[in-house]
């Protein structure tokens, strides 16, 4: 799905000029093309198979609020299917005062972790359940050895992360804990992208900052506030590099649903597959 692909489905949803809405600003084209639409933020999803998450997704962001986290609200409580595209309605957020930093994100990890399971069920964090998906995505657009070796590479940290025996209590996480998703306004710091809020390994979560030291250039010294921030650093837990290992495979293989449009993912995606062979955990990666 490109953005113009999106902006036809916005428009059908009520959001474009065609219906007589405005234009929507493009915020990102990632999982989701995001709008911002006046006082809303419109996602559209990639395909029909998404819509479950995106009821879920809807579902997280109430019991959050009922919980008093500060996250994303939605401003409508079911998901739409427009086109083949689930679509979801979300209110707004107030200009960010600063970007968020490491600390901002470890302090809603915490709280989110302090949560009971929710009245709802939640899935296990899938990690590697979208290579395959994404790899149909980019299609020819990628070496067939390339998608064998991710697919092999996903067979293997399965059965290892189904393994792991964590440090801290399972339970509700994230799922997707960036600093990107947080969002940082007159409030305070507000969480967002709850599409992978999950009930798993809490590790799952502080191990993408892990990965953002060593493979998307954080700086050393803010991945320690990170650590100090949330109390505990996931690099001593032993299961530290099983995990990180089976998020690098998801990560690569979401690069190449966007190769077929974008070449900039097409070399990026390339890079990633180049340093897993050569087991090079030191190479530069670029956030996409």
């Amino acid at each position: 799905m490109d953005e113009g692909r999106a902006r036809q489905v916005l428009a059908a949803a009520g959001f474009g000029p065609a219906a007589g809405g405005a234009a929507g600003e493009l915020l990102s084209l990632g999982e989701n093309a995001v709008f911002g639409v006046g006082a809303l933020v419109v996602k559209v999803g990639r395909e029909a198979d998404l819509l479950e998450r995106a009821g879920r997704e809807l579902a997280v962001a109430l019991w959050l609020e009922e919980a008093g986290i500060p996250a994303v609200r939605a401003a409508e409580p079911e998901p739409r299917l427009v086109d083949g595209h689930p679509v979801t309605v979300w209110h707004r957020l107030p200009g960010a005062v600063r970007p968020a930093g490491p600390e901002d994100l470890a302090v809603l990890l915490r709280r989110i972790h302090a949560l009971p399971a929710p009245p709802f069920d939640l899935p296990a964090r899938d990690l590697l359940g979208g290579v395959e998906r994404w790899l149909r995505l980019a299609g020819d657009a990628v070496d067939p050895a390339d998608a064998a070796y991710l697919r092999a590479r996903r067979d293997g940290y399965a059965a290892q992360v189904a393994a792991l025996t964590p440090h801290l209590t399972p339970g509700p996480i994230h799922g997707d804990a960036l600093p990107r998703n947080v969002h940082v306004g007159p409030d305070g710091p507000v969480l967002m992208d709850l599409e992978t809020v999950s009930t798993d390994l809490r590790e799952h979560d502080l191990v993408v900052m892990a990965l953002a030291r060593d493979r998307y250039g954080l700086p050393a010294a803010a991945y320690g506030a990170f650590a100090a921030a949330y109390g505990w650093d996931v690099r001593d837990w032993e299961g530290c590099a099983v995990l990180r290992g089976a998020r690098e495979t998801a990560s690569c293989a979401w690069v190449a649903q966007h190769a077929p449009t974008r070449a900039q993912a097409l070399a990026e995606f390339r890079r990633r597959v180049a340093s897993l062979r050569d087991g090079n955990t030191e190479t530069r990666w670029y956030a996409f």
